[in-house]
C-alpha cells in the first residue's frame, strides 16, 4: 500500500526481521546441517525448526498469545534455544530469568514480568514451587518441566504453524538487568534489534557466518550468552553448546582445531590460566579465528596473557549493555598497544560523551557515555520512569557509564556513574586507582569503592584479592598508589579478601562489599 511520498507501512514483499528467520531460512537451504549439538545430542536445522515449531503450537494450545511473557527457568541445555525462538514465533517474549537465583529473586522477577507460564528445568522445580508459593500476584497459568513429556511433545513431527509472528519490533525476549546499582530491570529487546546486532557481529568479528563453528560455553539466561550463541544459527553456521563451563574442557576442545569461534568473560580466563602449567601447555594451539569478550572488563595484565597464549590478531574485547547492545568494539590489532582501551563504536554506532549539563566534553576528559543505534532496546518492561532515565530525547541511550575519548577517537570506559567516589568534593573514579593496583605481582583481583567519612564525605578503600606468590602488603600497594596518583587518591584503607562478589554474568557486586 503506497500514498503520497512512500509507503503507510512495510511492504508484505519485504521478509521480517525475526529472530527465527534466519533458522528458517537455513532449514530451507541445508535442512540436513547440524545446527546444534549439546551434550551429545545433536539437531539438524530441520530437526531444530521442526521442534521450534512444536514449541509454538504448545503455548498457543496453552493459552499464550500476542505479546505475553513466558519465563525460562534453565541452565545451558539443548531446549533453551528452541524455546526462546518458538515463544517468539508466537508472538510472545521469553523472559531469561538467571537459573542461579533463590526463590525470593525468581519471585521478583515473575512477580515484575507477569509471566503467563514457565518452562523449568527439573534440576530448579523445587526452586521455582518455593519461589510461587502463597503468590496470588504470580499468576501462572502453567510450569512446564522440560523433562521426558516436554521431549516427547517437541519432536513429534507436524506442519509449520500458521499465523508466525511477522512483527519485528514485537519484544521477542526480556531478559533481566544484574542488578549490580539496584533492583533488576525487564529488557524488551525487539527481534528487529536482536537481528541488527546478528549482522553487526557477523561483519565484526568475522567468524559467525555459514561456515562458522562456535563453542557458545556463557549462559544463555543473559542477553550477550544468547546472542553469542545463536548469531552463529542465524546465518548457518553450527554450534556446540556446553551445559557448564569447566576450564579444562573448553581449553581441550578448543585445541582439538574444531571450533573457530569462542565469546568468554574474564571469569572464564582466569579460570582457564589458573590451570596447572602441564595442562596449559599440553592444550597449546588451535583454530580460533576469533576470541571475543565482554560483560565485564579485561584488566590489561590478563589481556596480555590471553594474546600470548592464545596468539596475536584474535581478541576483540566488546562493550555495551542489555539495554544499547553493542556499543564498541577493541579489535585484535591495537588490544596491547591501546592500554585499557574498548575500542571504536560498532558498526552503525555514534557515541557521545557528555557533562552533567549535557554538553559534550573535551577529547580526553571524562564524561557520561551516550549511543544511538540500530540495536537499543524498547524500553524497561512496566518501568516507564526507569526508560525515560536510560533513554533521552533523539533516543540516545546511557546506562550511566563515563568515558573518554582520545586522541585517536578511541574509548575507554572510566567508571560507572554512581559507582563514582565524591570525596571533599571531587570526583575519584574506581578503575583509575584499580588499574594501578591489578599491575603489581601478588595481586589477583581489586575492586575500590568508597566508603563514609565525617570530613571528606567519602573516602577511597580498595578490597584487594591476594595470587598466590609473591606475597603483598598493605604498604606495597600504598606506596604503588602514591608514585602513580594524586594524594587523594590513595586508598586510605586496603581489606584484603578470598574473593570478590560477583553476580552470575561475572560482573563485581560492589553493593555488597562492606563500607
Amino acid at each position: 500500500m503506497t500514498a503520497k511520498g512512500g509507503y503507510t507501512h512495510a511492504p508484505e514483499t519485504l521478509g521480517p526481521l525475526t529472530v527465527s528467520a534466519g533458522l528458517r531460512a537455513n532449514a530451507a537451504r541445508t535442512p540436513g546441517k547440524v545446527a546444534l549439538e549439546c551434550a551429545g545430542v545433536s539437531l539438524t536445522y530441520r530437526e531444530l525448526v521442526g521442534r521450534v515449531d512444536r514449541v509454538v503450537d504448545w503455548v498457543r494450545e496453552l493459552g499464550v498469545s500476542r505479546g505475553d511473557r513466558v519465563a525460562v527457568i534453565a541452565p545451558n541445555c539443548l531446549p533453551y534455544i528452541e524455546l526462546v525462538a518458538g515463544i517468539a514465533d508466537a508472538g510472545a517474549a521469553a523472559v531469561t530469568v538467571n537459573y542461579r537465583l533463590g526463590p525470593g529473586e525468581i519471585r521478583g522477577i515473575l512477580r515484575d514480568c507477569d509471566a503467563r507460564m514457565a518452562f523449568v528445568h527439573p534440576t530448579l522445580e523445587e526452586v521455582v514451587r518455593k519461589a510461587i508459593a502463597g503468590e496470588p500476584a504470580i499468576q501462572l497459568a502453567h510450569c512446564v518441566s522440560l523433562d521426558s513429556t516436554y521431549e516427547a511433545r517437541v519432536s513429534i513431527a507436524g506442519e509449520t504453524p500458521a499465523g508466525l509472528n511477522r512483527d519485528e519490533w514485537l519484544p521477542f525476549s526480556v531478559p533481566y538487568t544484574s542488578g549490580t546499582t539496584g533492583a533488576p530491570k525487564g529488557v524488551m529487546i525487539s527481534h528487529r534489534s536482536r537481528s541488527m546486532s546478528f549482522y553487526g557481529m557477523s561483519v565484526e568479528y568475522g567468524c559467525f557466518n555459514s561456515q562458522s563453528r562456535f563453542l557458545a560455553l556463557a549462559p544463555l539466561c543473559h542477553g550477550a550468552g544468547f546472542a553469542f550463541a545463536y548469531a552463529p544459527l542465524y546465518f548457518g553456521g553450527s554450534v556446540t553448546l556446553l551445559q557448564r563451563f569447566d576450564a579444562e574442557n573448553v581449553l581441550r576442545l578448543l585445541h582439538e582445531g574444531k571450533h573457530d569461534g569462542v565469546f568468554m568473560v574474564p571469569t572464564h580466563f582466569e579460570a582457564i590460566f589458573a590451570l596447572p602449567g602441564e595442562v596449559l601447555e599440553a592444550c597449546r594451539g588451535h583454530a580460533l579465528r576469533a576470541i571475543i569478550s565482554n560483560a565485564s572488563r579485561l584488566v590489561q595484565p590478563l589481556k596480555e596473557r590471553i594474546v600470548a597464549y592464545f596468539g596475536e590478531g584474535l581478541l576483540h574485547e566488546t562493550y555495551g549493555s542489555t539495554e544499547a547492545g553493542i556499543v564498541c568494539n577493541m579489535r585484535p590489532e591495537l588490544q596491547l598497544a591501546k592500554r585499557e582501551c574498548v575500542g571504536l563504536p560498532f558498526l552503525g554506532n555514534v557515541v557521545e560523551l557528555r557533562d552533567a549539563e549535557g554538553r559534550p566534553v573535551a577529547e580526553g576528559e571524562p564524561g557520561e557515555l551516550f549511543s544511538r543505534n540500530m540495536t537499543g532496546f524498547n524500553g524497561y518492561w512496566g518501568n516507564p520512569e526507569a526508560t525515560a532515565e536510560a533513554v533521552g530525547e533523539g533516543g540516545w541511550i546511557s546506562v550511566g557509564d563515563i568515558a573518554r575519548r582520545d586522541e585517536d577517537g578511541y574509548l575507554y570506559i572510566v567508571d560507572r556513574k554512581k559507582d563514582v567516589i565524591i570525596s571533599g568534593g571531587i570526583n575519584i573514579y574506581p578503575r583509575e586507582i584499580e588499574a594501578v593496583i591489578e599491575t603489581l605481582e601478588g595481586v589477583r583481583e581489586v575492586a575500590v569503592t568508597g566508603k563514609p567519612d565525617e570530613k571528606w564525605g567519602e573516602a577511597v578503600k580498595a578490597f584487594v584479592v591476594r595470587s598466590e606468590a609473591p606475597p603483598i602488603t598493605e604498604d606495597d600497594i600504598l606506596a604503588a598508589c602514591r608514585d602513580h596518583l594524586a594524594g587523594f587518591k590513595v586508598p586510605r584503607e586496603v581489606t584484603f579478601i578470598d574473593s570478590l562478589p560477583r553476580n552470575a554474568s561475572g560482573k563485581i557486586m560492589r553493593r555488597a562489599l562492606p563500607s
